[in-house]
Formats: structure tokens, C-alpha cells, sequence
């Protein structure tokens, strides 16, 4: 349960890279005093585990088994991050133990947690994981398709997104600010080739849910975006 005896309910987040997904997740969880959830952490946890192999992204064979053993035997572990304001709890990764919760967002990463996110078998292997995580409800949650495939009946879904000019903006502005060489060029390059994949992929391509509020954060205030959603997620979880 939530405060106030309202019923604590799930919030599923999707949308495309560079959207602002993983900090209007983080306000809206703290907000919300849920836990915060970042799907595409594991994926991305599974690319550096294949990095670190090394394991090439076209042997899915091998990647399907990686992310099976990196389940099973536990090596891959979500942590919550306590003490977030407001009540609510976000999370980091542990891999072999490590946190690599910053390791896992360099942009070579990035891109192999794209082509890792799919393999059919390793999507199999942490749908269940993922789907654990969420199962009692008051949690946020983000990624690709956790409004069209891992939970498909989250009382909440947001479609969260921004012009592909704005999302390598971000990005590139981000990768300057940790004193990486970067381009803007090179950065809308890498977001197109990262849209590409991810809306054509034959196992769960990004898309929109039927049922989802879209949220552009082109030009809009983040802090303005959170409150917004705050009050829809408020107004279902009075609704029962």
C-alpha cells in the first residue's frame, strides 16, 4: 500500500533512448515513494558481461547463455539505493559483486545493449527477473516494452519522448560534461542507428502501448513532466 491507504500500483515508463527516461523514473519514484526499476540496466549489465567475455554481439547463442547463467547463479543482482527523498528507493547493479551502475553507460554499452536486448533467449532469461521486481506493485518502471510485454496490465503507462535533435543534444551534452571525445554529429548518428535497432527488432520492438499516455519532453520541464505524472499515478492508485 501506498500513503494514505491508497493502493500502491505499477509504472510502466517506455520510450526511446535519450527521452529522459531515466531521471523522470528516478523524480517520479522518489515522488511517488516507489522503487525504482531501470530495465535497460540489466541489458546493459549483460552487454558489459559479454564485453568483459569478450563475446561478440552476433553470437546470441552464447549471449542467450550468458545472461541465463548471469540469472541462475546470481550474478547479476539488483540492490536497492536507499534514501532517496521523498520516501522512495531507487536501485544500482551489481555484476560479480561490482557496482557497475556507471560502467554500464558508456556508449559502446549502450549499443550492445541494444543488439543484446535482441536475443530472444536472453530477453527470456530476465523477463522473469524483471517481472519479480514488479510483481506487489508501487514501482516504477523503465525501458523498451515494459507497457507492451513485460507488464501488459500496469495500471499506469507512460510513452515518454523527445525529437531525435533534442535526445542527441542530451546525449552529447552528457558525454562532454564526463570529459569524453564526442561530436554532435556523431552522437544524432549513434541515436538514429540506436532508434533503427530498437524499433526494428523482431523480438519486442519499441513501441507505443495502446493504452499509454505519450509525454514529449522536448521542451518541457522535468520537474513540471514528474508532478504531471505524479498526479495521473495518484488519481489511479485512489481509483483502486
Amino acid at each position: 500500500m501506498s500513503s494514505g491507504g491508497r493502493r500502491a500500483v505499477r509504472v510502466a515508463i517506455d520510450g526511446p533512448a535519450g527521452a529522459g527516461k531515466s531521471t523522470v523514473a528516478r523524480r517520479l519514484a522518489e515522488r511517488l515513494g516507489y522503487l525504482l526499476l531501470d530495465t535497460g540496466a540489466l541489458y546493459r549489465t549483460v552487454a558489459l558481461a559479454a564485453v568483459r567475455g569478450p563475446i561478440r554481439w552476433d553470437d546470441r547463442e552464447t549471449l542467450g547463455a550468458l545472461a541465463e547463467d548471469l540469472v541462475a547463479r546470481k550474478r547479476m543482482l539488483i540492490e536497492r539505493a536507499e534514501g532517496a527523498t521523498g520516501g522512495g528507493s531507487g536501485m544500482r547493479v551489481l555484476l560479480d559483486g561490482e557496482d557497475v551502475s556507471a560502467a554500464i553507460r558508456s556508449p559502446e554499452v549502450s549499443l550492445g545493449a541494444s543488439r543484446v536486448s535482441a536475443v530472444p533467449a536472453v530477453r527470456a532469461a530476465l523477463l522473469d527477473m524483471q517481472r519479480g521486481q514488479g510483481a506487489e506493485g508501487g514501482v516504477v518502471l523503465e525501458g523498451r516494452d515494459i507497457g507492451t510485454v513485460v507488464f501488459p496490465d500496469a495500471e499506469v503507462k507512460f510513452f515518454l519522448t523527445a525529437s531525435p535533435e533534442v535526445r542527441a543534444r542530451r546525449r552529447y551534452e552528457e558525454l562532454v560534461a564526463q570529459g569524453k571525445s564526442a561530436t554532435y554529429e556523431d552522437t544524432f548518428a549513434d541515436v538514429e542507428r540506436r532508434d533503427k535497432a530498437d524499433t526494428e527488432r523482431p523480438v519486442a520492438p519499441l513501441r507505443q502501448a495502446d493504452d499509454a499516455i505519450v509525454v514529449d519532453s522536448s521542451h518541457r520541464d522535468v520537474a513540471e513532466l514528474v508532478e504531471e505524472m505524479a498526479l495521473v499515478v495518484e488519481a489511479r492508485e485512489r481509483a483502486g
